[in-house]
């Protein structure tokens, strides 16, 4: 049976590694290093994202085996441990069944529904390098206006695609609004990047992300999480204290990989993006930066961009439905606001690639 110590010796080993390279790389003393292939020592928890990184795991993977050792450890003593185990395995098997059909009849037919697109879409593929350039384009366009209309940002959808595209500065509106639109779309590129390279959803990702969006605008700022208590203009929803920033986007990270296999992805999108809103772990960009972490979940899991829309009436019912979900913790309508968005983006896509019968 793999244990812990052994899979990170293997894996050292493997890429070559000494165990001071390992060492100076944790800022560890190689004697803890050494007593952690050997089984004597446990790595803290909030090490394992770094350890995964140095050794080329996947953190789910690593911290599976980590869990697992955690669990032995604490109940080996007990004569009863055999007993508690089949008892544990037993509440989980519940607990992931009801996990499962929490979700409304509803909302289950929409997901049907998003499924089955997905699938008519598949069967359109695949389009020539020309058709897929021009759609990306379109969509990806359209995606960073929407996403920059939300925040406030000026530029209309052609202005924006002259930025993108063309690299023209438009005369009357700021450097700032032009660094947006530059950023966004750079940032959405990198989503579609480790979208199909299967990169792990981390903290670090999610600072990467957020670095993308701020970089030439905020460059101090940019991928690091506040440093002051903040509130969001008009909303009831109080965001945390700086100090409990870190604290809750652990949280959200093991939310998360708790729930990848059990939830439905498009849902676990949406409730990535209500709940890191929701922290709101930076000084600003954290809505940008939110949509772009749902949109990551959805592209690798085969769904659409979801393009929220920034006009007046869209944008009071995107916030409307993202504080009910903060505030009362109850998501429900944003899943729902998603659901519909990703529907609509994905029925366009179909519509554009699939020519209309005749009658």
């Amino acid at each position: 049976m793999e244990t812990l110590h052994g899979i990170i010796k293997d894996r050292r080993l493997k890429k070559n590694l000494l165990i001071k390279d390992v060492a100076h790389q944790m800022e560890i003393d190689s004697t803890l290093w050494s007593r952690y292939e050997k089984g004597e020592r446990l790595p803290a928890e909030k090490n394992l994202e770094q350890i995964a990184t140095i050794l080329g795991m996947k953190i789910s993977e690593l911290k599976k085996y980590w869990l697992a050792e955690k669990i032995f450890e604490q109940i080996k003593a007990y004569p009863e441990a055999g007993d508690v185990l089949s008892f544990v395995e037993e509440k989980m098997a519940v607990y992931v069944r009801s996990a499962k059909v929490a979700v409304k009849r509803e909302v289950k037919n929409s997901l049907a529904e998003l499924d089955s697109i997905k699938k008519e879409i598949r069967k359109a593929h695949p389009l020539n390098d020309i058709q897929l350039q021009k759609l990306r384009e379109y969509f990806n366009t359209n995606y960073t206006y929407e996403s920059n209309r939300i925040e406030g940002n000026t530029l209309s959808l052609q202005e924006t695609s002259l930025v993108i595209n063309k690299g023209i500065t438009i005369a009357g509106k700021s450097m700032r609004e032009h660094l947006e639109v530059i950023n966004h779309s750079e940032a959405l590129e990198y989503i579609y990047d480790i979208a199909n390279a299967k990169t792990e959803i981390t903290e670090r990702l999610i600072r990467e992300l957020h670095y993308l969006v701020l970089k030439t605008i905020d460059k101090d700022n940019a991928g690091q999480y506040r440093k002051a208590d903040v509130r969001i203009t008009g909303s009831r929803h109080i965001p945390v204290a700086h100090y409990d920033v870190v604290d809750e986007m652990q949280k959200l990270i093991k939310y998360y990989h708790t729930q990848v296999h059990i939830l439905h992805p498009v849902l676990l999108a949406a409730d990535m993006h209500w709940m890191l809103a929701g922290i709101h772990p930076f000084i600003d960009g954290n809505g940008r930066t939110s949509r772009l972490l749902m949109n990551l979940i959805l592209l690798r899991n085969g769904y659409f961009i979801a393009n929220l829309k920034g006009d007046m009436a869209s944008r009071s019912n995107y916030y409307k439905d993202l504080e009910a979900a903060q505030v009362s913790r109850e998501p429900e309508a944003f899943r729902k606001l998603v659901m519909k968005t990703v529907k609509g983006g994905m029925e366009e896509y179909l519509s554009l690639i699939v020519p209309k019968k005749k009658k």
